[in-house]
């Protein structure tokens, strides 16, 4: 494994690695994308359908990175550039992962609409308030792709669900009947490994 030197996170030399990424240098490319990479997989991987799905979504976007990076304005908030600059980097990690999704996933996965209430909301905290973000993401992941996709990008990267709808090529009536339908499956699942812990304590 390459070893690389500390991130550039001072403002200065974290423009000066974006010039140089501007002028196609290839060390400063791998210094952009080992500093990253890391971030990036870890958006990608809640929309694929594995590990290797993921990587090859993030590859992808690290090729746009490359390619519009002379598109990023730098001047826009100097004063926090890697700040910045990564949430550049994370909308286009969630386009590229959607891309992805579209591509391998949702003909075979395409959830209809089905009769339910949408207009149904618990009040209050429910379990799913008071789990982690790991603790979520790990059970986001066992939802079908089109739940966790619409979940993701609902809850997750806030998009409303006239841009979800826009993105997956679904009406807006999916997009909503498919995020009430992962907050019931999360819910489900949730309830059982309660049940589980609660019984390997009695055990």
């Amino acid at each position: 494994m390459m070893h690389l030197s500390p991130p550039d996170s001072a403002p200065n030399r974290f423009a000066e690695l974006l010039a140089a990424c501007c002028r196609q240098e290839r060390v400063a490319q791998r210094r952009l994308y080992g500093q990253f990479h890391g971030f990036a997989l870890s958006v990608c991987q809640r929309y694929a359908r594995d590990r290797d799905q993921a990587m090859e979504a993030a590859n992808d976007g690290f090729l746009k990175v490359f390619r519009d990076v002379g598109r990023f304005d730098t001047q826009r908030h100097p004063d926090d550039l890697p700040g910045s600059f990564r949430a550049w980097l994370k909308r286009i990690m969630v386009h590229t992962a959607i891309d992805h999704y579209r591509a391998n996933e949702r003909h075979q996965h395409q959830q209809e609409l089905d009769d339910v209430t949408l207009n149904h909301a618990a009040h209050g905290a429910t379990p799913l308030d008071k789990l982690s973000y790991d603790e979520l993401l790990a059970l986001v992941q066992c939802l079908p792709p089109a739940y966790r996709t619409v979940f993701n990008l609902s809850v997750i990267d806030g998009f409303s669900h006239e841009e979800i709808a826009a993105q997956l090529h679904i009406s807006e009536g999916t997009s909503k009947s498919n995020l009430f339908k992962a907050r019931a499956h999360l819910r489900t699942m949730l309830a059982k490994c309660t049940m589980l812990e609660q019984m390997r304590y009695v055990v």
